[in-house]
């Protein structure tokens, strides 16, 4: 009789242990190819990079795109990204007695190739260089008699002119559902010809979005 029972309690363990390893092998997707859609908001601002005496209040903007993860890999792999990204500042002050509000809304094209390391099933770090394409400028000026609107929209078929930049953050993995969260910064603008300048006022911002996965 305990020859039985010790061979059950041998059995059920074993059995235990093999449903709790197909169980994680199923909630775990790090060796799997990814592809992704995602939508959130921006919250950015301006960096003045020779630090005079210039005043920005950060703006929300929309974010929105998609993804592919590519593993090499358990814990290693790429991640590059297409999302269509508003950007910009608010500004305020006093003209001619007059107080004024200024807001630029900016909106790219940002493509970030990052790097991602996984050292768990649950969230994913990630970090990389961004180039980011200017699609449209909206510039609204308002005071107390009038408000005044320029927008630009901007063609670009030359993929060499851009605005470089780095890009980090974390993912959190609720199976099919990615809650993300970045910060960037810009850092040159390429001018199409071989040439760069590093930009006087960079865009900063963070972003959180919520994703879904397809796995393959």
């Amino acid at each position: 009789m305990k020859k039985i029972t010790l061979i059950a309690v041998l059995f059920l363990t074993c059995a235990g242990i093999g449903i709790a390893q197909e169980s994680s092998n199923d909630t775990d997707n790090r060796e799997k190819l990814q592809f992704g859609i995602k939508a959130g908001l921006n919250y950015s601002n301006v960096y003045d990079e020779e630090g005079e005496e210039f005043r920005a209040d950060p703006k929300f903007g929309l974010a929105a795109g998609i993804s592919l993860a590519i593993p090499f890999g358990k814990y290693l792999g790429v991640q590059p990204e297409a999302l269509i990204s508003q950007k910009g500042f608010r500004g305020h002050g006093t003209m001619l007695g007059n107080e004024y509000t200024f807001t630029r809304t900016t909106t790219y094209l940002d493509i970030p190739l990052q790097v991602a390391f996984k050292p768990s099933e649950f969230f994913t770090l990630f970090a990389g260089p961004q180039y980011s394409y200017l699609l449209n400028q909206r510039d609204v000026f308002t005071n107390s008699s009038s408000s005044y609107v320029q927008e630009k929209e901007f063609d670009n078929d030359n993929i060499r002119k851009n605005v470089f930049g780095v890009v980090g953050g974390l993912d959190i993995n609720l199976k099919h559902i990615t809650l993300g969260t970045r910060v960037g910064c810009d850092l040159q603008n390429n001018h199409g010809d071989g040439t760069s300048n590093t930009p006087r006022y960079k865009n900063v911002w963070f972003q959180g979005t919520i994703g879904y996965a397809f796995y393959k």
